[in-house]
């Protein structure tokens, strides 16, 4: 029962890690001149196709097609790209929380650790499924800035994550 736990646990963890990633990430669209409110940013609200779709809306895209045998509606960009990131951040907190289960690793550790694999894994499974360019094609500053906000994202995964089950080490 304690992986159903902690996996359950990992996915409260996911959205609270996913939500501060997000203001890391909304901070900079903003500081670089961004006009749009945080709600209508946060929820794609600019998505009207799926030429503007990130990568999580055109792997969610993709999906759609094999699960429909058809290309799906411009319209259904918008809830694709939000369906994908949320879940996307909630199911690597589940992870997390599957993992804290079995693995002997410091908690800390762990969720200092955790922001950088799922950063890193990112750049494999999108570059594989062709919504993303390979690592190499990206510059050292993009690469950073998206390394940090995982960095974040992982260390509120953790931290909830360490709250919640009163995880000591």
């Amino acid at each position: 029962m304690g992986l159903v736990r902690n996996a359950a646990v990992g996915l409260l963890a996911g959205t609270l890690g996913t939500a501060a990633m997000d203001l890391v990430l909304y901070d900079r669209y903003r500081r670089s001149g961004g006009k749009s409110g945080i709600w209508r940013w946060e929820f794609a609200s600019d998505v009207s196709s799926w030429e503007n779709a990130s990568a999580p809306g055109q792997l969610g895209r993709k999906a759609l097609k094999v699960a429909t045998g058809h290309e799906p509606p411009p319209g259904w960009a918008r809830a694709t790209t939000n369906i994908m990131h949320w879940a996307t951040g909630v199911g690597w907190g589940g992870q997390y929380g599957a993992v804290a289960s079995v693995a002997s690793i410091h908690p800390w550790v762990r969720a200092v650790g955790y922001g950088p694999v799922v950063w890193l894994l990112g750049y494999v499974v999108l570059p594989l499924a062709k919504v993303y360019k390979p690592i190499w094609a990206y510059d050292a500053r993009t690469l950073r800035d998206d390394l940090s906000a995982h960095l974040v994202y992982g260390t509120v995964v953790g931290a909830v994550f360490a709250v919640l089950t009163k995880e000591e080490r």
